[in-house]
């Protein structure tokens, strides 16, 4: 082959290489993004009937209201450094240990015990006399079981007792009398705009001289069920005595404050009894792929003194059971270490979430995502997601492509609060989730005595659980980024 027909060889040699590639990228321009649409959908289609299947397996085969039950009623009240949490502690270790976890342990924390004591009585002694419908606040002293007689004295809030000052409180009962606001649509929001009167008004009514305080249940129904819950002194302000009363019998008082002085008795033995040992219970299955990226689903165990908290949390508990339990029975592997929390004594202090956010730090672990049920056992309604600034805003846009596999069941997202436990989790830089469930029923069980299993709808808690199993599966397959 002479030079000329050499180089026209390899011109035609070339020019059949560039038609070549010109064919290749016109067919992958046109189908290129069909494909890789179609496999989108084959992937959504494969996610979607998983999430199917969780649905399922829990609403024919779920155990989560069986456990609930057993906890609820073999257990029951379960406050931290008592009896019924040392109870609560064993069972949980004993149901880790039955569904399969490759792992279960308990974490141990310090927790400030406080005893109700037996004695607790509150009466109306004038105009009339009548036994109120009452509860001790938690952390509060009580009157050592002598009786305590005033006048009381109404207000709505810390700062009418400012106003008022010492000469008009000194000596009285503090009534603290301001509601929870029913116009909000989200109760949780109500709550948290009448609660500091409960956490606080003991001590800003002795600050100026009161010897004792009333405080109106936190719930938006009107009923003869007190709350009880958590309450703070300030350390150098004298302790007195506080009781929450039910909201009919602050109704009551209220409107005879109106026409005449009323004068009020109290007589409890409440009082803290010191430090405890208490436990968190945990249990993991470890990662396939990323055994170092820790997904948390978890509730507290601990609850008040009164009821058997079904709802708070013994639902969240369950939940968060329920979750792995249905992960293994479809024979799911995950690629990261799923790892179940019952946390120990949110509800009077926070030991346990923030014992394990120190050990986890020290040990320097990574949660790529943590998932807190502590809202109830009714119906969800989606999810609500926190989490450092540095992250939550690109986290939030990634899980956010989900949404449309998870509206079909009523679930929506939303930027917010996530849960007390794993609030210490923030520094790590991961996603921090609450589950969020229909809240407008909540308050009517929240630390009462009444917040039994037969409070709980055995459907709702389920859809609960099969709501969280969802959203970990999805977090677990494709992680956040």
């Amino acid at each position: 082959m002479n030079q000329i027909t050499r180089t026209v060889y390899y011109k035609q040699i070339s020019m059949a290489k560039s038609t070549y590639h010109l064919i290749l990228c016109t067919i992958f321009c046109l189908f290129g993004p069909i494909l890789i649409a179609q496999d989108d959908t084959n992937q959504q289609n494969t996610d979607a009937k998983f999430i199917k299947d969780i649905h399922n397996q829990i609403l024919t085969d779920g155990e989560c209201y069986d456990w609930l039950t057993e906890l609820t009623t073999d257990v029951g009240a379960r406050l931290a450094g008592s009896p019924g949490s040392i109870k609560a502690v064993e069972f949980m270790e004993l149901k880790m240990n039955s569904i399969g976890f490759d792992k279960v342990w308990t974490q141990e924390c310090k927790v400030n015990y406080w005893d109700r004591g037996e004695e607790e009585k509150v009466y109306m002694t004038s105009p009339r006399s009548q036994r109120l419908n009452a509860l001790s606040l938690g952390n509060m002293i009580g009157t050592d079981g002598k009786v305590l007689e005033a006048e009381i004295i109404e207000v709505k809030g810390l700062d009418e007792v400012e106003i008022l000052g010492i000469d008009k409180v000194k000596g009285k009962i503090v009534f603290y009398n301001r509601p929870m606001d029913p116009t909000q649509i989200r109760t949780f929001s109500a709550y948290g705009g009448a609660v500091d009167q409960r956490v606080y008004g003991a001590s800003k009514a002795a600050e100026y001289g009161a010897v004792a305080v009333l405080v109106r249940s936190m719930t938006t129904r009107q009923d003869d069920v007190p709350h009880t819950g958590t309450s703070v002194y300030d350390e150098e302000i004298k302790q007195i005595p506080a009781i929450s009363i039910s909201t009919n019998d602050a109704n009551m008082l209220s409107e005879l404050l109106l026409k005449e002085q009323v004068i009020v008795s109290i007589q409890n033995n409440a009082q803290p009894m010191g430090e405890r040992t208490s436990h968190s219970v945990i249990g993991e299955i470890k990662g396939s792929e990323f055994p170092n990226e820790i997904i948390l689903v978890g509730g507290h165990l601990d609850s008040w003194d009164v009821g058997a908290g079904a709802h708070d949390d013994g639902a969240g508990c369950v939940h968060s059971l329920q979750v792995v339990r249905t992960m293994l029975k479809l024979g799911y592997k995950p690629k990261r270490t799923i790892r179940c929390v019952m946390f120990q004594n949110e509800e009077n202090g926070l030991a346990g979430g923030r014992e394990y956010a120190r050990i986890s730090n020290e040990k320097g672990e990574y949660h790529l995502a943590a998932l807190e049920s502590d809202s109830g056992g009714f119906v969800p309604r989606g999810f609500s997601f926190e989490g450092h600034t540095d992250v939550l805003k690109p986290f939030y846009k990634h899980v956010s492509q989900w949404l449309p596999l998870l509206e079909s069941y009523g679930l929506q997202f939303s930027t917010g609060g996530s849960g007390a436990d794993i609030g210490p989790l923030k520094s790590q830089k991961g996603l921090l989730i609450g589950l969020r469930p229909d809240s407008q029923r909540y308050f009517d069980y929240h630390h009462t005595d009444i917040d039994r299993i037969d409070a709980v709808n055995q459907r709702e808690l389920e859809l609960g659980a099969a709501a969280m199993t969802s959203l970990i599966y999805l977090i677990d397959k494709y992680g956040l980024q």
